[in-house]
């Protein structure tokens, strides 16, 4: 099985951290630019489904995270490519890390607004590494890529089903928990590993991480 991963495009949220106050972390849509972007993603994508799968008639399933950034970089890239992604689906599971307490809060307002979990979220990072600190009410990233693996099973019904190449669109600290937990590799992979620009493109081919095929916007 081939499995394209592509986080989503610029947010509103990305040029404008002050939107995270104001609207739900799903609903923070894209902005002009990472429509945009996402418009270039797919012909990168195009190129490399050429490369990698050969004749645009082959079944090529698209799964993306439920967040509306996600959905609209998925919707612009099956828009371009109507001749390869021949349907979509959502999984929940695939969706940003939760941010519990600290949803919408700016960081620098953190100290002062939850000074006791805020004192207690920095001693866990800095006792047990960024990778195992859970926000308070919200999720670590070993819960991230905890729940990211039980998406494996959909998967590989798709891979009996005889889709053998999808597109997952998602976000940065989920794509590199799905190839943390895809290709077995350890939590101090995932720390070394930088978070993927904009629209990035990594190909995993069965167990084997190719990499970036495409390095995404800064």
């Amino acid at each position: 099985m081939r499995i394209f991963l592509v986080r989503h495009g610029e947010s509103l949220g990305n040029i404008k951290p002050g939107m995270y106050a104001k609207v739900a972390d799903h609903a923070i849509p894209l902005s002009a630019r990472g429509k945009e972007q996402a418009r270039l993603a797919a012909g990168v994508l195009r190129v490399t489904l050429d490369k990698h799968v050969g004749a645009p008639s082959t079944h090529v399933r698209m799964w993306t995270s439920p967040y509306a950034r996600a959905r609209t970089t998925g919707e612009i890239i099956r828009q371009e490519l109507p001749q390869w992604i021949t349907d979509t689906r959502e999984h929940v599971l695939l969706c940003e890390q939760q941010f519990g307490l600290f949803d919408g809060v700016p960081d620098k307002e953190l100290p002062t607004r939850f000074p006791e979990e805020w004192a207690h979220y920095r001693k866990c990072i800095e006792f047990e590494g960024k990778f195992w600190a859970r926000v308070p009410m919200g999720e670590s990233r070993f819960d991230v890529a905890t729940r990211v693996d039980q998406t494996f099973a959909t998967f590989a019904r798709d891979e009996e089903a005889g889709v053998e190449n999808i597109v997952i669109v998602c976000h940065g600290v989920t794509l590199r928990a799905f190839v943390m937990m895809w290709c077995h590799l350890t939590p101090e992979w995932f720390e070394q590993e930088p978070n993927p620009r904009n629209c990035a493109i990594r190909l995993l081919q069965d167990d084997e991480d190719l990499g970036y095929v495409f390095d995404g916007f800064p």
